[in-house]
């Protein structure tokens, strides 16, 4: 993906190497014991599975901790006034993973790691996220369950791993969840976006707006049926930037999340970039 955006219509981004995050960044969003359990079971050699799709190696540490490290990075240079918004190239994704449990290839929630850092250090309190992942963000739901001025938003394929997500909670206004069936594409999408998410994003007007930046919905991803396009990702994209203009002066911290088909989430990469350097 990073040659994808090395092209010269991508040359007038600001390019900066992710930090690692620090254990109080990382225990915002997780407890003390998890974050100390998790960087302990790294190995130095080998791998260790700590779930049925989770298997870390040597190199894990590293990328866990730069990825988390990047949002908290990129929420600096945004709420800073360095740029209005910025993408996350990182892996491993994070919006699976539980306070308590990493699950789904993720092992930190690197978006809530973001959203809690910018209340510490910015005075903020209202925080949206909006997931377009494939699957649902069961870790980033759980966290908002338990926090009223977190909001999560999440289209996903359904019926589908990790099987949450398949309705919305009366008591939490904050949540929005909006399953796709197998199969559906480009106005599926649209609608839940434009009748269901957006709506309800803008009611709660956030000061920072988070995508968790999934291109698994795309049509030619393998691990899901959802019929996406770059062009669908583009869109969703300005239409999350109008409601960060509208209510949190512009500023958005996108995170990438899945994708699986190496070309279609170069190209769906590129028309996210192009639509977040449109502004």
């Amino acid at each position: 993906m990073l040659k994808a955006l090395s092209g010269p219509e991508f040359a007038a981004l600001q390019r900066r190497e992710a930090p690692l995050a620090t254990t109080e960044q990382l225990q915002r969003a997780h407890p003390p014991r998890y974050v100390e359990a998790l960087l302990q079971a790294f190995p130095t050699e080998g791998y260790v599975q700590l779930d049925g799709d989770t298997v870390v190696s040597p190199g894990s540490k590293d990328a866990a901790l730069r990825a988390a490290g990047a949002l908290v990075a990129a929420t600096d240079a945004v709420m800073g006034g360095e740029a209005s918004n910025a993408f996350c190239a990182v892996r491993p994704p994070g919006h699976h993973a539980e306070p308590m449990r990493p699950m789904g290839f993720c092992l930190f929630n690197n978006v809530v790691v973001a959203a809690r850092h910018a209340r510490a250090l910015y005075g903020i309190r209202k925080v949206a996220v909006m997931d377009f992942d494939v699957h649902h963000g069961n870790g980033t739901e759980t966290q908002a369950m338990a926090d009223a001025e977190l909001f999560y938003a999440s289209t996903h394929q359904s019926p589908l791993y990790p099987g949450s997500g398949t309705h919305n909670h009366a008591d939490h206004p904050n949540i929005v969840n909006a399953p796709l069936p197998p199969r559906s594409g480009s106005a599926e999408f649209r609608a839940a976006m434009s009748e269901q998410v957006l709506p309800a994003m803008r009611a709660f007007a956030p000061e920072l707006v988070i995508i968790s930046a999934g291109f698994d919905a795309h049509h030619a991803d393998p691990l899901a049926e959802l019929k996406l396009t770059e062009d669908d990702f583009a869109w969703a994209t300005a239409q999350l930037l109008q409601v960060a203009r509208e209510h949190a002066a512009g500023r958005l911290v996108s995170a990438l999340e899945g994708g699986y088909d190496l070309d279609a989430l170069a190209r769906s990469a590129q028309a996210h970039v192009r639509a977040l350097m449109a502004v």
